[in-house]
């Protein structure tokens, strides 16, 4: 096992020939995060709930078998771009360009140019882990010859910092996120009873196979104010895009998610202008996860936060359509504390 100070790696197994290393940053406090560069992946976050015991908050694998296998996401690095793009398809400057048909006939997550599956390059920095991937131009479809870098970084307040950098060297669709699945009572539970809120009253109007329409609609009985998952729910899943009320980037927590028996919240700051809240419902694995079972519906949910869903086939969305020369430089963090 080689280290820093709070930094210590160990191989974490082979794949494509390429070793994986799995990383774990550990604070002051003692708590932790693991993460793995296959898939730019966050494997395990240890935190403590109200009477002191620390136990791990996302769901994850303890072999790499059970990444190779996932088809999940489960704490995955999301990109070229995150979510559903309708009939795989889109244009730049009149030109169309054509990607994998990975869910019915749309693109999800990037198909088989997908970053989840691909395995990073690393290097250690003081305080923080940096995984970087290059992605040629064309593959999945995609346009442009693409930089990507991943800083994680775990800091003495619990904060789970994840930075989103990339440029391309010509114009491409780009939306990084973490589908990191969280369950703030460790999975002792399902997340019916966890405690959410998200700081958004407008969500996207969307198809059966979770594709937006372009309306913009109130949230209305999917509002989210410190309401359990099942009173909102109701027996369903939910696949929603909320777009958060406030007008600029500023500093306040777009999310909250609060389990009161374990006493562990969980706030969500983000430089993006919304998030998708995905339930877990068609979540089904075959290996056993880190919490000693075979993860299915409801032990987890993502907070996704990330440009909007099918943005290059809407122009009245947000622009995600990065040039060459522009920076592409997103942030999402995890901040964990407890209410004792």
């Amino acid at each position: 096992m080689n280290g820093t100070n709070n930094i210590v790696w160990e191989s974490f197994g082979w794949h494509d020939e390429k070793e994986i290393f799995k990383f774990q940053i550990t604070n002051s406090h003692g708590n932790y995060v693991e993460l793995i560069n296959y898939g730019a992946i966050v494997k395990s976050i240890v935190v403590p709930d109200k009477v002191e015991n620390k136990e791990n908050v996302v769901l994850g694998f303890p072999t790499l078998e059970g990444y190779v296998k996932d088809q999940s996401y489960i704490g995955a690095t999301v990109g070229r771009f995150a979510n559903r793009i309708h009939n795989a398809a889109f244009s730049i400057k009149n030109k169309i360009y054509y990607l994998d048909k990975n869910d019915g006939k749309n693109n999800n997550h990037s198909g088989s140019a997908g970053f989840n599956n691909k395995v990073f390059d690393c290097i250690v920095e003081e305080d923080a882990v940096f995984f970087s991937l290059e992605s040629k131009d064309g593959e999945g479809g995609f346009p442009g010859n693409l930089k990507t870098i991943v800083r994680y970084k775990w800091t003495d307040q619990n904060e789970l910092k994840i930075d989103f950098l990339a440029e391309v060297d010509q114009p491409t669709p780009l939306n990084f996120t973490n589908h990191s699945y969280f369950n703030l009572t460790a999975c002792k539970e399902k997340i019916h009873h966890h405690q959410l809120t998200i700081q958004g009253s407008k969500i996207l109007e969307s198809t059966v196979d979770y594709i937006p329409t372009g309306k913009i609609l109130l949230a209305d009985e999917y509002l989210f104010l410190r309401d359990e998952l099942k009173d909102v729910m109701q027996n369903n899943g939910l696949n929603l895009y909320y777009i958060f009320d406030r007008k600029t980037k500023n500093e306040n927590a777009v999310c909250e998610l609060y389990d009161e028996k374990s006493g562990r919240i969980m706030r969500v700051y983000t430089s993006y202008p919304g998030l998708q809240l995905y339930t877990g419902d068609y979540l089904n694995c075959d290996i056993v996860g880190e919490h000693n079972k075979l993860y299915s519906s409801f032990d987890g949910l993502c907070l996704e936060c990330q440009f909007y869903p099918d943005s290059p086939n809407h122009q009245h969305f947000p622009n995600t359509i990065f040039q060459s020369g522009q920076v592409y430089n997103e942030t999402i963090m995890y901040a964990f504390d407890v209410i004792k």
